[in-house]
């Protein structure tokens, strides 16, 4: 309540009561060129049967930066629905990846048109000439009917 006094005590007080502030000048940096929001391209890596037994199975996504400057990238699992359905939902699987110090944490997956996938913006990353990039994820289909295919990828930001 009283933030909304405040402020409309702000509005009707009109241009009599406006401070301007002018900041002091100081040193000029450039901005560093951001990535685009969207990938640029994807790397596909090879593709896999979903395996529909309650077993755990291991995916790995891995990229080398080979080039001479930095790259921004990121790893992706997508698990994709057979064309003429049943399509996949996300309580069909659970997915895991592989913390740095080897364990294993939930990931959430989101789903679009019968495909499951990874997020990328919170896994992008920028490799530097010769890093690698590798992301582990495990992968159970909790659904037995399920069917489908695993597709691990590397997206691209230019």
């Amino acid at each position: 309540m009283a933030l909304a006094v405040a402020a409309s005590g702000l509005t009707t007080a009109g241009p009599a009561m406006a401070v301007t502030r002018r900041a002091a000048p100081g040193p000029t940096a450039s901005p560093r060129p951001r990535p685009p929001a969207a990938p640029s391209h994807y790397l596909d890596e090879p593709a896999g049967p979903l395996r529909a037994d309650g077993e755990r199975h291991e995916f790995t996504v891995t990229y080398r930066d080979d080039t001479a400057g930095d790259q921004t990238v990121a790893p992706q699992l997508l698990v994709v629905s057979p064309d003429g359905g049943p399509y996949l939902t996300p309580s069909d699987v659970m997915l895991e990846r592989r913390t740095a110090d080897g364990c294993w944490e939930p990931v959430r997956v989101g789903t679009r048109t019968g495909t499951l996938y990874t997020g990328l913006p919170g896994a992008r990353r920028t490799l530097h000439p010769g890093e690698r990039l590798t992301e582990i994820y495990r992968l159970t289909v909790l659904e037995p009917q399920a069917e489908g295919t695993v597709r691990p990828r590397v997206a691209f930001y230019d």
